[in-house]
Order: structure tokens, then C-alpha cells, then sequence
């Protein structure tokens, strides 16, 4: 984190310097201040080696951001300026990076930006439906209601991925600990059974070679593979992050088992963000292409919003979406039945809980098949390696015993 030198006043009338790491300076004076100081000049202290390093954008946690708007809301319902409601959940926040965007947030207020603007010029912190929905809750005159919609589709996005990382604990475990037990074998016993039949003077199978040759590779240059697996691991994530991101969404979606469930995780997302802006009194193509966005999948987020020319040009939705080919036939029938009804909000909120539902039911069955697949594939390669190594010991007794 940046660290700011200050010179300040004590309450005693001394002039001091002081040393505050801090996200912003203006989160380092609101720091000082709040200690009794008053600040007179700052200036930015060394630079780390840890501050040259790429950082996370993902300054809040979808779980902090949550109940930071919680927290807006019960303020904003209880009628207290919005001014006043940021003075008092500074005051309580405890996330000294949060605590920082939140006051050069406060104090944009201050200066007479929107509520909206103030929040929309941190686009890499805070995701662009929010500061949409805010702003149409300012045109509108009811920023509790947008806040109140905008909480129910956070919510359903959290616990959504909740369920997900819920589901994926158990898998994640037991692959981890399969892999670990092949390691331990090709590094400690393999060795050791290697060197026993070192003593006897008869040829080993050639599957058994092969897995001696690999053990004594892997032992001979362990560090060097490491170092090569962390940054083929590192180029790997480099690739995704940049040019490989589209190619390595569609490969997401053709998985076997899990690509339906993230394939209906986008179209959840989408829909969920639509219904929340539209609700909002956001209009139509701008809805759209902001919703696109909250998108995981790029691919996904590409198609949808491809759409927009030909929604603004007069296409209706539903056959905008139809021609993606990403979004089910069923929810385009039920976009179609909402756009024929008036009722299209309402609707995008029944195809998202539908979906959400779909998804928990087909996780469950995810997880409950593929758990035997990974025991019983770990329990064959571990029986092989056990085999390959204990068959010459059996030919060896046979040959003794003759």
C-alpha cells in the first residue's frame, strides 16, 4: 500500500511528521484528522518493491460491497442525507482500502458531483449497473427503490456463487489430495523401490522403467520443474486475462458437466442485470449493453451485445436474443411472452429465478457425478503404480522360489 509523509499539528501545539499508508492521501489526512491533527503538507513516501507489482482492481469484496449498500439503504430509508449516511459508515469501516475510495467518494458529494458520477469514476472498483441503477433512482426521485432492486440482484448474484464454490469444495479436495498422493509416491516410494530392484540382476518390465525414468527425472531437476510449472501456470493466466479470454470461455462451455451450468450461469446474469436496470427506468439499448457486461462469460457477453444495433433500430428482444444462439429457446420464449405483455421486468425476474433454481438442481447432480468419476479414476492410477512396481517383486519371488 503507498505510504504519504505528513507534517501536522498536535492538539499541543507541536509540528510532527507522520508516516501513514493509506490507498489515497485523502484517505491518509481523513485518517490523521480523525486522531486530532491538523494536517499542514504531504507528500508520497518511498515506493515498495510490493507497490511496482500488478494488483488486483477488486478493491472491495462482493460481500463488503453488499453490506456496505445495506447499510446506504437502512440509512437512506430512515431519511437521513445521503452526506450524513457516509459520515457514519466511514465511521465504522474497517477495510482501510474500502475506507479510502468511500471518502474520495464523500468527498466528491461534498463538491456537488452526483451520487452516481462519484461512483461511476471508479469504474474498475465498482460494477457499471450500480452506478446506472443510482442514477436512474436520481432521475426518478427514488433512490431507496433502486437500491432495494439493486440489493435483491446482488444477493441472488452472492449466493449463486456461493452455492458454486460450495459445490466445487469437496472435488477440489479430493483432486488435490489424489495429486498429492501421486507426487508423494513418484518422489519417495518409487525411489526406494528402484533402488531395491537395483540390487537384482534381472530386467524390469518396461512400464516399470518408464516410471522409474520419471521419478528419477522428477527428483533430479524437481526445483527447475517447479520454477517451469509457476510461470507456464503465470503465461497461462496472462493469456487468459488478455487475448485468450474468449477462446478459453468457449472451451468453458463445452465442458462436459459443468458447461451447462456456466453456460446458464451467463444467461442468469444477464437477464437478473436487464430486469434490474429496466425496473430502474434505464432505457432499453443502454440496458443492454451495461448488462452485457455483468456477463462472466465473454462469449457469452459478446453475442448480447451484438444486439444492440438491432434493438435500436426496432428488432424486438426476443428475436435480437434468438439469433445469438447463446440464449435458450426457453427464455426467449419467456422474454417473448413478457415484450407481447408489458410485462418484460417481471418476466426477466422469472426467467433469472428459474435459472437459478436450474442451476443449484444441476450442480447437485454435478457434484453427485463426479465425485465417483474422480474417486474411481485416481483409485486406477494409483492401483497402476502399485502394479507396476509390485509385479517384478512377485516375478522376482516366483523366479526364487523355482
Amino acid at each position: 500500500m503507498p505510504e504519504f509523509i505528513f507534517r501536522v499539528g498536535t492538539p499541543d501545539g507541536q509540528v510532527v511528521e507522520r508516516h501513514v499508508q493509506a490507498i489515497t492521501v485523502n484517505a491518509a489526512e481523513d485518517e490523521l484528522r480523525k486522531q486530532g491533527l491538523h494536517v499542514f503538507a504531504s507528500k508520497r513516501g518511498r515506493i515498495a518493491l510490493r507497490d511496482l507489482l500488478p494488483r488486483s482492481r477488486k478493491v472491495v469484496s462482493t460481500e463488503r460491497f453488499l453490506t456496505f449498500n445495506q447499510e446506504l439503504l437502512a440509512l437512506v430509508r430512515a431519511g437521513l442525507p445521503i452526506l450524513q449516511s457516509f459520515d457514519i459508515m466511514l465511521e465504522r469501516q474497517k477495510d482501510v482500502r474500502f475506507r479510502g475510495v468511500l471518502t474520495d467518494v464523500r468527498d466528491k458529494l461534498k463538491s456537488g458531483i452526483a451520487l452516481s458520477d462519484a461512483f461511476a469514476s471508479y469504474g474498475a472498483v465498482f460494477p457499471p449497473i450500480y452506478s446506472t441503477s443510482l442514477r436512474a433512482g436520481e432521475r426518478s426521485g427514488d433512490l431507496e427503490g433502486v437500491l432495494r432492486r439493486f440489493l435483491k440482484y446482488q444477493k441472488m448474484i452472492v449466493g449463486l456463487r456461493k452455492r458454486v464454490i460450495t459445490a466445487l469444495i469437496y472435488p477440489s479436495i479430493l483432486i488435490t489430495l489424489s495429486m498429492g498422493m501421486v507426487f508423494i509416491m513418484l518422489t519417495k516410494v518409487i525411489p526406494r523401490f528402484a533402488e531395491f530392484y537395483a540390487g537384482f540382476d534381472a530386467e524390469l518390465p518396461p512400464f516399470t522403467r518408464l516410471l522409474i525414468a520419471v521419478a528419477t527425472a522428477l527428483n533430479s531437476h524437481l526445483v527447475i520443474g517447479i520454477v517451469i510449472a509457476a510461470i507456464a501456470l503465470i503465461l497461462l493466466r496472462q493469456w487468459i486475462a488478455t487475448s485468450g479470454r474468449l477462446a478459453f470461455d468457449q472451451f468453458k462451455l463445452r465442458l462436459p458437466f459443468v458447461g451447462g451450468v456456466l453456460h446458464r450461469v451467463a444467461i442468469m446474469q444477464f437477464t437478473q442485470s436487464l430486469g434490474t436496470l429496466l425496473s430502474g427506468g434505464t432505457p432499453m439499448v443502454p440496458a443492454i449493453e451495461i448488462a452485457s457486461q455483468s456477463v462472466g462469460n465473454q462469449l457469452v457477453a459478446s453475442k448480447v451485445s451484438g444486439i444492440v444495433q438491432h434493438v435500436r433500430e426496432g428488432e424486438p428482444l426476443w428475436r435480437s436474443l434468438e439469433s445469438t444462439g447463446v440464449i435458450s429457446d426457453l427464455a426467449v420464449e419467456m422474454i417473448k411472452v413478457g415484450e407481447s405483455t408489458g410485462a418484460l421486468t417481471e418476466m426477466l425476474a422469472n426467467v433469472s429465478e428459474f435459472y437459478d433454481e436450474e442451476i443449484e438442481a444441476r450442480l447437485s447432480r454435478v457434484v453427485a457425478a463426479i465425485e465417483p468419476i474422480i474417486l474411481v479414476f485416481m483409485g486406477l492410477v494409483i492401483a497402476t503404480l502399485l502394479y507396476a512396481f509390485y509385479l517384478p517383486l512377485f516375478q522376482l519371488t516366483s523366479v526364487g522360489q523355482q
